[in-house]
């Protein structure tokens, strides 16, 4: 059993910065690629960001590059989303992610990352 726990959501203005967090526990292998989707109302679930844990390389959506960073701190098991110039179209539920890949650069927004482990998510609003 894997459990994902995000926090650090909230309600910002537009160019504001937000950190969201995410930690990981169980008995289970979380694996070795983690990171965030998000979901805004009336829209398609979207990966925005995932870090191969092994190694630390990472992949951004388009929409993201340029304004998110995210980084781990492994011996925590955690995650972090750093959120700049938010924008309104980043208003959404992010969702912390985990899986496994048989190789680094599948673990990649670009080559359809499939997450195993999802968590509950953690709301993001950014206000203009």
């Amino acid at each position: 059993q894997v459990h994902l726990g995000e926090s650090g959501g909230g309600s910002v203005q537009v160019g504001d910065s937000l950190r969201i967090s995410c930690a990981a526990s169980g008995d289970s292998y979380v694996g070795n690629c983690m990171g965030w989707f998000r979901q805004a109302p009336g829209k398609e679930r979207e990966g925005v960001a995932v870090i191969y844990t092994n190694g630390g390389a990472t992949d951004y959506s388009d929409s993201v590059n340029g304004r998110f960073s995210i980084s781990q701190e492994t011996d925590k098991n955690t995650v972090y989303l750093q959120m700049n110039n938010l924008k309104p179209d980043d208003t959404a539920t992010y969702y912390c992610v985990a899986g496994t890949v048989s190789l680094w650069p599948h673990c990649s927004l670009k080559r359809n990352f499939r997450p195993t482990y999802w968590g509950q998510g953690t709301q993001v609003t950014v206000s203009s």
